[in-house]
């Protein structure tokens, strides 16, 4: 990890502006690479228009949004996101007596939001500092890479293993294996 660090320099830890912004970002990261993600994002969020809050992704017309890119299950899981901050305070502020695995359930139950999802909502909204999130295959991949044999043949055990050197800053850590990922 210390040859990571001194590789990338410092990161920003700093967590997002709008929590509700970010986690539509990880609604439109599901199982996307990272350019296409970002491509559909900019489309999407142009389309919404800043800044991206529940009322205005209610008020999207739904063909604009496909036409953007996003499906039709994407469509409603971020209108399911916009439902449910408008019903309950799920910023920084209102969950901030929550843990972690609290946080996880009770974002969990808005429909299009799975454990991976609610996990980078914890590191990137939240700005909690001791997240794994094993679901990122890049967080795997990259954990493989660096302790492993590259091979994608450590399991999610060993990753833990190796991962508990790193507490209470795991999802610090995280940022630099997603770093030395991306960067081969």
């Amino acid at each position: 990890m210390a040859e990571l660090i001194d590789r990338h320099g410092p990161v920003d830890l700093a967590p997002a502006d709008s929590e509700f912004r970010r986690l539509i970002v990880s609604i439109v990261n599901q199982q996307l690479s990272t350019a296409s993600a970002r491509a559909v994002r900019e489309r999407a969020f142009e389309l919404i228009g800043e800044p991206i809050t529940p009322d205005a992704v209610l008020a999207a017309e739904e063909a604009a949004l496909r036409e953007a890119g996003l499906s039709n299950s994407k469509i409603e899981y971020v209108r399911n996101c916009a439902r449910a901050f408008r019903e309950r305070d799920l910023t920084r502020d209102g969950l901030y007596e929550y843990g972690d695995d609290e946080v996880i359930d009770l974002l969990t139950e808005i429909r299009g939001v799975g454990a991976w999802t609610a996990r980078m909502y914890l590191i990137f909204a939240l700005g909690r500092e001791d997240v794994l999130p094993l679901g990122d295959l890049a967080v795997r991949r990259g954990i493989d890479q660096l302790y492993g044999t590259g091979d994608a043949t450590m399991d999610r055990s060993e990753m833990r293993s190796i991962a508990e050197a790193w507490r209470p800053y795991r999802s610090v850590a995280t940022r630099y294996v997603w770093l030395e990922y991306e960067d081969d």
